[in-house]
Parts: structure tokens; sequence; C-alpha cells
């Protein structure tokens, strides 16, 4: 904490942070006003009722910055960048020529970004489709004549642009990245109307129960920090090599593997695929026909988000996705191929294959640990829900993780601004 309010303050005292701080803070009040601008003919009422039945709907308002449940012209949010963005990543895995473009320093990194803006123009039409067609089978939003469709889809794709501008303004102009800031201000901005839902329902009796989700709650923000930041650190020596009369090499690094090297990915994959089979059944619960009826039945009950069976399930499935987005973003051949080019050894590990399987042996077992976490983290409501018996004060794992993530991220953004400012006295 102390670090957080030292690099706010010292941010505040140079003028040039002080106005990317405003420009950010502006962009943020912007975003909330259009959070607030409605698309007419929902029922308001039957909508939140929905959200609140409805986990996978809940975690995309969440990435959608809370406007979602507000059907709102930002509806969408940044839900269809966020899935362009991870479609592009795995495609980099596929096609080679993608994976090089990475590489290619600034000009990759635009070239990246124009195609992730290509994308999520056709994502997010067919999500508003999509969302329209799942508010009609609600009863929440009426049957709409083409014309006023295509006007609300276009609303709703436009917004995702909107906010998709708003964001690169703050990361091109502002402090931090600006999508994760976004998401940020979307989740903290809820806090206020989950507090006023638990106090319009709270009972005296319950004050030992919010003590104690108090408690749990400091405990889950602290494990999340330490996870966060956790890393195994490999040292890496550099053999001496003498080109004319200078010498080169002989120092010593460190290689830092992360504890949580896949983020809150595996979180996002494994409640999409752990909540279709009951949004699946909920359509089909509405079908004539008894026997798809019934089996639309078994669905809902069998993958109820309160139930046992789901939760065990969400858990492992989340185990399953750390382990599969690791092994994708983190290559120990190639990793072990450029300590070798620059003549680095890890010491008692001969270069090459060795030292390559030396770094996976290692990634396994410590993404182990991050892989628990992440699967405590996913069913963390659900356990908050039994130890406190609040409906109403829940604390998302997936909101802690993007939170605590995010301050981190921009609290070292802002030293990194203020090192370059030669304000290193100032930081610890």
């Amino acid at each position: 904490m102390n670090t957080i309010l030292t690099a706010l303050v010292n941010s505040w005292k140079s003028p040039e942070l002080r106005r990317k701080i405003l420009l950010t803070a502006l962009i943020f009040v912007i975003f909330r006003v259009f959070a607030h601008v409605p698309i007419p003919g929902i029922d308001r009422t039957k909508l939140a009722l929905l959200f609140s039945q409805n986990q996978f709907l809940g975690l995309l308002d969440i990435f959608s910055g809370g406007t979602l449940v507000n059907f709102s012209v930002l509806a969408l949010g940044l839900n269809p960048y966020i899935n362009a963005s991870i479609i592009l990543q795995l495609l980099t895995i596929v096609f080679p020529k993608l994976e090089e473009l990475q590489k290619e320093g600034e000009f990759g990194r635009e070239k990246i970004n124009q195609y992730t803006r290509f994308i999520t123009v056709p994502l997010a039409a067919m999500q508003s489709i999509g969302m329209y067609l799942l508010l009609r089978n609600q009863g929440i939003v009426g049957v709409m004549n083409p014309l006023t469709l295509i006007a609300v889809v276009l609303t709703m794709t436009a917004g995702t642009l909107f906010v998709m501008w708003l964001g690169e303004l703050i990361t091109e102009y502002g402090v931090g990245n600006g999508i994760s800031l976004l998401i940020f201000a979307g989740i903290v901005g809820r806090l206020p109307v989950v507090m006023f839902q638990t106090a319009s329902v709270f009972q005296p009796e319950q004050l030992t129960n919010v003590a104690l989700f108090g408690f749990v709650a400091l405990i889950v923000i602290a494990g999340t920090v330490f996870m966060n930041e956790a890393v195994r650190r490999i040292p890496v020596h550099y053999a001496r090599r003498i080109r004319g009369n200078k010498m080169y090499g002989g120092n010593t690094s460190y290689l830092p593997l992360r504890v949580n090297q896949a983020g809150v990915i595996p979180i996002i994959f494994a409640v999409s695929l752990v909540l279709l089979p009951s949004l699946l059944g909920g359509f089909l619960q509405q079908l004539q026909n008894p026997a798809i009826a019934g089996f639309g039945r078994f669905l809902t009950t069998a993958f109820n988000p309160n139930g046992l069976s789901y939760n065990l399930i969400y858990f492992f499935l989340v185990i399953g996705f750390t382990y599969f987005y690791t092994a994708i973003t983190f290559n120990p051949t190639k990793i072990a191929g450029e300590i070798q080019k620059y003549g680095g050894f890890i010491p008692g590990i001969r270069p090459g294959s060795p030292t390559a399987n030396y770094l996976n042996y290692i990634l396994t077992r410590i993404t182990l640990a991050g892989a628990l976490f992440l699967g405590i983290l996913a069913v963390f409501p659900s356990l908050a829900r039994g130890i406190s018996g609040l409906s109403t004060l829940l604390i998302g794992g997936t909101g802690v993780l993007i939170v605590v993530s995010v301050v981190l991220e921009t609290v070292k953004a802002l030293e990194a601004q203020l090192v370059m400012r030669n304000y290193e006295g100032f930081l610890e």
C-alpha cells in the first residue's frame, strides 16, 4: 500500500504524469456516462433477474465493464475485443508467419493490433445477434423488425469499437494498459451497488458472517497479490568471450518463471465451457418435444452453479486449461535455444535439450501451484456463499484477480515513468 501511495503522490508532482492521470480519469467518466445510456425496448427488471441467475452472463458483464447488465449502448463492452485477442494469440501457434510478425518490434505489434480490430468487428456483430436471441427467448425483449434489429446490432458493434478506442487512448496518452483499466473501472464501479444490496437485506445476526467474510476477503486479496508476483528465479551464467581487445560475458542473470504464468485466461476458458450445458439446457427446456425438454432439465440440474458436481468440474477444468495455456505461451525448447545462442548455461545443466527438459521439469511443478490457486479462486464465490450465507456480497475470483493484476501493473508503469524522470530517490 505504501508503494502505491508513494507512486501516486510522486506521479502527481510531475506535470506530464499529472496530465496523463487526469486524461485517464476523464476517459473513465466518459465510459461510465455511456455505460448508462440504455438501448430502448428492454425490460430492466427481468434483465437484472436473468443476470443474477446466470454466471456466464455475469462473467461477460465483468469483461464488458458492467455495461451488459444495463444493456446500454456499450452492452458488449470489450468482450469481442478480448475474444479476438485470444483467437489471434492461438493463431500465432498455428501460423508461423504471425509468430514471426510478433517478433518484429513496434511494427509487428501494430500489425497484430490491426488484425485484432478487424476480427473484433464481425465478432461484435455475431455477439450482438446472439445476445438479442437470448433475451428474446427469455421474454426480456420482443420480436424486432429487420430494420430495428439491424439498428440494434450496429449500435452495439459501434459501442464496442468506441470502448476499444477509449482503451487505446488511455494506452497511448494515459497511464497503464487502457483495456485492462476499463475492465477494472467496470468491476470497481459495481462495488457500491453490491454494498447497497447487502445493506438492504442485512440482519443484525449476520454481523459475525460479514466480519468473517471480510477477513476471508483480505486473505484472498493478499494471496492473489502473492501468487501474481511469485516467480522461480533460475540462475543463468554466461561464458566469457574475447573479441579483439575486449572481454564480453562472464556475468550471471536470472530467468524468472512465474508461478501464475497463464493469468486469468484459464478461468475464462473454463467458465465458458462449464456454463454452456446449463445455458443450452435453458433453451432446450422451452421446446415442445418432451424428450428434449427433459434432457434440458437434466443439463440445468446437473450443471447448477451452486451444485457440487458443477464446482468440481469447474475446478479441474481450470487446472487443465492452466497447463494448456502455459504450454502455449512458454516454450522451454525455444528458451533453451536462446540461452545457448548467447553463450549462457544453467549451472549443472548441459546446454540444448537437457536445459529444455530442466525448464519443463521446473515449470510443470510450479504451474501446479498456480493451477490449484486459480482453481480455488474460481470456485471461491460458491465457497463464500456457503461460509457467510450472504448471497449478495460475493467476491468473484475472476474480478479479484483482474483488479489486483491491473493495480500492480499500473503502479509498475507509474514507477517506470518516475524512474525515467529521475525520481529514483522517491521510490523504494
